[in-house]
């Protein structure tokens, strides 16, 4: 049986019983529903998740007014469901913390494949070193927790996995669909804004000036690269 927890929040009852259903056909044991915000939130706060399926216009709160609270008591990955297809919604997602975004109506299959995709990549995420040590930063690969001149910083899982693996090819140029298909393991198709969402996410985090990064620098024409300084 799969060993991921997931909770499914949607207001609609038929699509949590075909996904928990589905899900279970496919080995997960442990899933959680919750058809408003309030109760998803409760959930969070008494226990931990793997993977969270988030649909966007709930009752009452939305999943993105609710994103941010739960990104307080978990890093685990956030997948927004919703009919809305626009970029700006998508960058939204992201924006709040979400690792993916599925549009209504959906191949149930698919998502299925997603959630299986996302639980194998993090449990299969080679380790170098318990910790990485830069210069005012300080990855534990172990335990996922990351400090920033010597305060913990929050990161959602897709963000996490970005900088580790920039943190394992320092000084390395990437292309942004480099990056894509080695962090998402996904083909890159050209005009997703994924990464530069991403990569703005990280700079907030740890970089003294976002707007002036020094750590995850631009190359232009090129891709980015991370720039920690000397090693420790």
């Amino acid at each position: 049986m799969e060993q991921g927890k997931i909770l499914l929040v949607d207001d609609e009852i038929a699509i949590l019983t075909m996904l928990k259903t589905i899900l279970t056909k496919e080995g997960f044991a442990k899933i959680d529903t919750a058809i408003t915000a309030e109760e998803a939130l409760s959930y969070c706060k008494q226990q931990s998740y793997d993977l969270i399926l988030l649909d966007v216009m709930l009752p009452g709160q939305s999943g993105f007014d609710i994103c941010p609270q739960i990104r307080q008591l978990t890093n685990a990955p956030i997948f927004f469901v919703t009919a809305r297809t626009s970029d700006l919604d998508k960058l939204s997602g992201f924006a709040l913390g979400g690792d993916d975004y599925i549009t209504k109506p959906f191949n149930p299959l698919e998502v299925v494949a997603r959630i299986k995709a996302q639980l194998r990549r993090i449990k299969t995420q080679p380790e170098i070193s318990t910790i990485l040590q830069f210069p005012q930063l300080t990855i534990h690969t172990a335990s996922g927790d990351v400090y920033f001149q010597g305060k913990a910083v929050e990161l959602s899982a897709q963000v996490y996995q970005l900088l580790l693996f920039f943190a394992k090819h320092p000084n390395q140029l990437f292309t942004k669909s480099q990056l894509y298909e080695n962090v998402w393991q996904d083909a890159y198709l050209g005009e997703d804004n994924t990464v530069m969402v991403h990569i703005r996410k990280l700079r907030q985090k740890i970089e003294d000036n976002p707007s002036n990064p020094e750590r995850i620098v631009t190359v232009r024409g090129l891709g980015y690269k991370f720039v920690p300084g000397n090693r420790l």
